[in-house]
This record gives C-alpha cells, sequence and structure tokens, in this order.
C-alpha cells in the first residue's frame, strides 16, 4: 500500500553518513571496474604525454587523498603566539589555558 504525502515507512529514516543504496552500488560499481581494468589504465596512461599523464594523476588524486585546507595564525588578538607558548609551557601539565580572544 502506498504511503500517504507526509508519512513514511521508516520515521528514523537512514542512519546518517549511511549513502544511499544507488550511491554504494555505484561507488562499488567504479572500484570494481577500476581494480579490473589496473593493467589497462597504467598502459593507457603511458601512452600519454607527460603534460596528459599528470592532469589524470591529479584528478585520481582528488579521490585518494584528502584535500587540504588552508589555515592562518593571527597574532592581532590581546596575547603574541610568543606569549601562549610560553604560558603553556610554564603551565606543564594543567589542563587549562587562560587565552582572551577578542569579540569582532
Amino acid at each position: 500500500m502506498a504511503q500517504r504525502k507526509g508519512q513514511t515507512g521508516n520515521p528514523n529514516g537512514r542512519p546518517k553518513g549511511r549513502p544511499n543504496k544507488v550511491t554504494q552500488t555505484a561507488r562499488e560499481w567504479i572500484t570494481e571496474l577500476i581494480d579490473d581494468n589496473r593493467l589497462q589504465i597504467e598502459a593507457d596512461l603511458k601512452t600519454l604525454t607527460p603534460k596528459e599523464r599528470l592532469l589524470i594523476l591529479e584528478k585520481f588524486m582528488q579521490y585518494s587523498i584528502p584535500k587540504v585546507q588552508s589555515a592562518e595564525a593571527k597574532d592581532d588578538d590581546e596575547k603574541d603566539i610568543t606569549d601562549i607558548i610560553n604560558e603553556v609551557l610554564a603551565n606543564g601539565n594543567k589542563k587549562t589555558l587562560n587565552v582572551t580572544i577578542p569579540k569582532k
């Protein structure tokens, strides 16, 4: 019997972080396709120019190596980074560090 609009047979829904069946099946298929054709892919890569090869390898890396996000340390806070490091070293094994961060 069909569900009425706004109702579901599973009120809890799919668990968070679990891909839907289509996504999971597609990933498994692509992984198997690559595994089964690894030698051919390597042979094809060797026929490319160095520039083309690097472009392809860069695209492959997007799926195997996590992207790094840039992080920046700003020392325009009330305490200089050197003062914070010295305070950490002076506190030894204490679990808290008092750092004042100005509101922006």
